[in-house]
């Protein structure tokens, strides 16, 4: 198995930043398109867990657009198909907090899609 064949890495790293793009502008279409359809796929956020498209969309539908800024983004492929993402944020609205995404993303027909996902925040390191 290859790891960060470059032409991966840069496949996940076009998903990972149109992901970023929709949730920032509370895109909901494509921000649900880029999460895979299927039951098994879950999210754990930081206050809720959803298990599967559905519940990841009703939780989507009642979410409001805010600002937030990356920072050690990590993207690692696993061969052709398989990669995760891994970033820092920090969010405007909650000062002193760091927050942590990490997903996982897999190749299917239709495209890179997230499988899963986790969301937690934590007191900013001093």
């Amino acid at each position: 198995m290859k790891l960060n064949d470059p032409a991966v890495v840069a496949e996940v790293t076009a998903a990972f930043e149109l992901y970023e793009r929709a949730l920032l502008d509370n895109d909901n279409e494509t921000l649900l398109g880029l999460f895979l359809d299927s039951p098994l796929t879950v999210r754990y956020g930081a206050a809720e867990v959803q298990h599967g498209l559905t519940e990841i969309a009703a939780f989507r539908r009642v979410q409001a657009p805010f600002e937030r800024s990356l920072s050690n983004l990590v993207i690692t492929t696993y061969g052709e198909d398989f990669a995760t993402a891994s970033t820092l944020f920090r969010r405007p609205d909650l000062p002193g907090q760091v927050g942590r995404q990490m997903q996982t993303w897999i190749r299917t027909p239709d495209g890179w899609r997230v499988a899963a996902a986790h969301v937690s925040m934590m007191v900013e390191p001093a």
